[in-house]
């Protein structure tokens, strides 16, 4: 469930900065869209120096949020990047990003319910940079609403996206993973989940479902993998200040949020970057294997 900060109250704490959020967001429901305001605080990079270099990182659903975040830290800490997503104007952002601060990314824009495409990814990355060795496999869609609705067109938007697309990046980057840890190398695969896939809330339950897929999913690939060398993880991130709530219509989900996060300091992208980072840079014998993330104050 990562749910952003978007208060519906008149004005910020003391000593908090906050802004206006973007133009364009006409789809978000009025409760949260009359006060859509966006807190804004800064987490200390805890990684210094170029722990990644000689990694090569891909990250999928990286046009913003979390992946845009995580691209441009793996590449601070010295990893070219390649990232995945639909828009290909937002990957060129992120990689002039990392490009102005002297990092080296690829974009490639690429839908991964598309298993062909996300293979095809994988043979340019591999022509590139080498194989992959540290994939955070962070593709998904939030999409809210009560099982009678019958919205099934967003329940299988919610089952390409968050599971199929989840298990194309999987099988196209595997090989690269396995031959990376075969050469002695560190090799990651971390998939993004969330607290929904433990929490039981009401009308998340097709997204529930689906995070919960990849939870448990990631504890068994381990049992497979882990023995060569290929450490598996998953985070669960818990409220994120990310763009998710532009896709939820239904009043009682953006009432739920309002209630959650209302005084609440949530997560920014940037701490969820710094923390698959670390998971990445941590000694090769070292798994990391669940990682729960969530503001101090959220109480669900």
């Amino acid at each position: 469930m990562h749910l952003p900060l978007l208060l519906g109250l008149p004005a910020a704490r003391p000593g908090r900065a906050v802004l206006p959020a973007p133009p364009g967001r006409n789809s978000i429901p009025p409760l949260l869209k009359s006060f859509h305001l966006k807190e804004v605080s800064v987490m200390s990079a805890l990684l210094t120096g170029a722990p990644l270099a000689g990694r090569v990182a891909v990250v999928s659903g990286a046009s913003s949020g979390m992946g845009a975040a995580t691209a441009e830290r793996l590449a601070e800490l010295g990893a070219p990047v390649v990232v995945l997503a639909r828009r290909k104007d937002k990957l060129d952002d992120v990689v002039k990003n990392i490009e102005s601060s002297g990092g080296t990314a690829l974009a490639l824009a690429v839908d991964v319910t598309d298993r062909a495409a996300v293979r095809t990814a994988a043979d340019q990355v591999a022509d590139r940079f080498g194989k992959a060795d540290l994939v955070f496999n962070n593709a998904g869609v939030q999409l809210i609403s009560g099982i009678e609705e019958l919205k099934v067109d967003d329940w299988q938007r919610q089952i390409d996206l968050n599971i199929t697309g989840l298990m194309n990046v999987i099988a196209a980057f595997l090989p690269h993973l396995t031959t990376s840890a075969e050469q002695g190398k560190p090799a990651d695969l971390i998939n993004t989940s969330s607290i929904a896939a433990t929490r039981i809330l009401e009308k998340f339950s097709v997204y529930s479902g689906t995070k919960a897929y990849i939870s448990h999913l990631t504890r068994l690939l381990r049992v497979e993998l882990g023995p060569e060398m290929v450490r598996v993880a998953t985070i669960e991130p818990g409220m994120v200040d990310t763009e998710l709530p532009d896709h939820v219509t239904d009043p009682d989900a953006s009432r739920l949020m309002a209630d959650l996060i209302h005084d609440i300091d949530c997560l920014q992208s940037a701490d969820v970057a710094e923390t698959v980072a670390f998971m990445a840079a941590v000694p090769r014998h070292v798994n990391l294997t669940e990682i729960t993330i969530m503001p101090t104050a959220q109480a669900i």
